[in-house]
């Protein structure tokens, strides 16, 4: 029998498929971050997606009834900057992105540059452009350090899958035979980061997913504590195929409502 765990102190949260389904929040899950709120407790909002601010998914969490903190967002564009600015404080970098993710390389001192750049840096956005992506190409063969903020293949939208930046840094990588780094989940990176940002322990944290692939595996390997909710992609047959388990199982964060 392992140890028995410590209590939990400091969460953290994945959004889509946890907080919000396909545009609407998840039965239960404003009433689950109030009480967090409430409680105290540090807590992180974290998300793979590198296209919004915090601020910007501040507002659209607020619309949906979630009082946040934008202090209270993690997202993949946060934790690559961060990263790069730890690597290579002010460093130049060829970003292909949104605002989430410029803002945030601005934020740490960065210069965004296609000139013979430190770095290319690959987030997700919503036109890919061709010409970009030759340029992200030619500035890898030219010696530029290859990073990708997440690898998800795909990405949710009301209409069914969106390809996102884990099948563009393919594609780059096809071509230039060079992997990216990639700084999201499941790289323990993301934990480690957003557990230093709120000061928090692994053994004293949770982290909520919807994905065995990479919240659950993030946090394993980061030594949290694992909740499973079912109220995203995950369900109970396709959790049972991975040759790790989470911590728990639960239907929902309104399960978790009472623990807080």
């Amino acid at each position: 029998m392992g140890a028995e765990r410590k209590p939990v102190e400091s969460w953290l949260t994945d959004m889509d498929g946890v907080l919000v389904h396909e545009g609407l929040p998840v039965p239960g899950a404003p009433e689950f971050i109030n009480r967090l709120r409430s409680s105290g407790k540090p807590f992180l909002i974290l998300t793979n997606n590198s296209i919004y601010t915090p601020r910007d998914l501040h507002a659209r969490l607020s619309r949906m009834g979630f009082e946040v903190p934008e202090s209270a967002i993690w997202t993949a564009a946060l934790a690559t900057a961060q990263f790069l600015s730890d690597q290579r404080p002010g460093g130049t970098a060829y970003v292909i992105g949104e605002a989430g993710l410029t803002t945030a390389m601005h934020a740490v001192g960065y210069i965004l540059s296609d000139y013979d750049p430190d770095y290319v840096v690959l987030g997700e956005t919503r036109t890919y452009s061709f010409e970009a992506i030759t340029k992200a190409v030619r500035l890898i063969n030219d010696g530029a350090k290859f990073i990708c903020t997440n690898p998800d293949p795909t990405g949710p939208s009301v209409e069914g899958a969106l390809p996102a930046a884990g099948s563009v840094a393919a594609m780059i990588s096809k071509a230039t035979g060079v992997d990216p780094y990639f700084v999201g989940k499941p790289n323990p990176m993301m934990m480690r980061s957003a557990l230093n940002t709120i000061e928090a322990h692994s053994e004293t944290t949770a982290m909520i997913g919807d994905r065995m692939d990479t919240d659950v595996l993030c946090g394993l390997e980061a030594g949290l504590h694992t909740i499973l909710v079912l109220s995203g992609i995950s369900d109970e047959a396709e959790a049972d195929r991975y040759p790790y388990r989470p911590s728990r199982v639960v239907n929902s964060v309104a399960d978790l409502i009472d623990e807080i």
